[in-house]
């Protein structure tokens, strides 16, 4: 079985809990949807559509539920491509190990009436660009694979 790769650097003596996560690779005309965040009490970052998986939900219901309340698109999970896990600190400066599972997903639906996370604009780029964009290696990771798989 292939390790799972571990990105960030953990600050010393701090706690970082897991925390189950699943994001989506999902393109239209050739571009990847990206995500804008810019939660009130944090920095603004550029991620990958997707979030934390509820308890007992399975992963490719999570993207799915996460991708359309972020960008009002609905999608389906069609393959994974990657694991990654990532020391992160979010906006409210909670510390979390993210465990996540990366999917390429289809594109079903705009259904902007959906989307209800005020914080997160929807925006697509190039993959190479949206590559050079992303503010975690994780999820530079995952486009990397979703790349290669071309």
């Amino acid at each position: 079985m292939a390790k799972v790769p571990q990105f960030g650097v953990p600050e010393p003596g701090r706690a970082y809990p897991d925390r189950p996560v699943a994001f989506g690779v999902g393109v239209r005309d050739g571009l990847v949807a990206l995500v804008r965040v810019e939660p009130a009490d944090g920095p603004v970052r550029i991620d990958l559509p997707g979030g934390g998986i509820d308890p007992g939900e399975a992963a490719e219901v999570a993207v799915a539920r996460e991708f359309v309340e972020e960008t009002g698109l609905e999608v389906a999970a069609k393959g994974r491509l990657t694991l990654a896990d990532h020391f992160f600190v979010n906006g409210a400066s909670e510390a979390y190990n993210t465990r996540g599972v990366f999917f390429a997903v289809d594109i079903l639906a705009a259904r902007p009436e959906r989307k209800i996370e005020a914080d997160h604009t929807l925006f697509w780029r190039a993959p190479a660009e949206a590559l050079t964009m992303l503010s975690r290696d994780s999820h530079a990771w995952a486009l990397a694979c979703w790349l290669r798989r071309g």
